[in-house]
């Protein structure tokens, strides 16, 4: 809040909520000496307006008694449903439209299914369909790495689809400009997944590559 270089990227200057997402891969921060992590958002939805953390006097979020005086300090919280659906209503977005768990799922599972990594960016560039559009303007429809097209192999209803990849992620990169030369490549979900499987090392396309290559000669 404080840093004058992102008061272009808030919709208010004063504490408020902006959007929602889904945490993805978390990595660690190479800066920290105290073990931080940087957190992947999949699927990020930024409210039209800032929905500011009282309303009507009260705090939209529960605090608990134990947490009052330093509860702000914690960047990331759990929150109730009612709290999370009351957030969305007051960003008059409406109820969040991926089935959230029931109380009694197993989280992992939830997690396993619903933030798979092979939809990391493909929904991260709908708030931005420029850039994903003129990835796919560039480089095509068919897979950089395996080579799949989606139409060539579905037919009608594989047409246009593939996954839009940023070659350095944004978690590393904080908010800069795109070159969709360069910064964007477009892959099938399957290699997709391959290239950010390693959680600590973001495969470049040349690196899966020469892994594809290998794994053929060994067969």
């Amino acid at each position: 809040m404080t840093n004058k270089n992102f008061l272009q990227y808030r919709l208010s200057p004063r504490a408020h909520y902006f959007g929602t997402g889904i945490v993805g891969e978390s990595i660690v921060d190479p800066d920290s000496s105290k073990n931080d992590l940087f957190c992947e958002i999949l699927e990020y939805r930024e409210f039209e307006e800032a929905v500011p953390i009282k309303l009507g006097g009260e705090y939209l979020e529960e605090i608990p008694k134990s947490k009052e005086r330093n509860y702000w300090r914690f960047g990331v919280r759990e929150i109730s449903r009612s709290t999370f659906e009351n957030i969305l209503n007051a960003a008059k977005v409406g109820s969040y439209k991926r089935t959230l768990p029931n109380e009694n799922e197993d989280l992992e599972s939830y997690e396993t299914v619903e933030g798979n990594v092979k939809k990391r960016f493909s929904s991260y560039y709908e708030r931005n369909p420029f850039y994903r559009n003129k990835a796919i303007e560039i480089h095509g429809l068919t897979c950089m790495v395996c080579r799949f097209n989606f139409e060539e192999f579905y037919g009608a209803v594989g047409k246009g689809y593939i996954h839009v990849h940023h070659n350095k992620p944004i978690s590393i990169s904080g908010p800069t400009r795109i070159n969709p030369h360069v910064d964007l490549s477009v892959l099938c979900p399957n290699c997709h997944s391959m290239i950010h499987r390693k959680k600590n090392h973001t495969l470049s396309i040349e690196e899966l590559r020469e892994e594809t290559v290998s794994q053929k000669e060994h067969r």
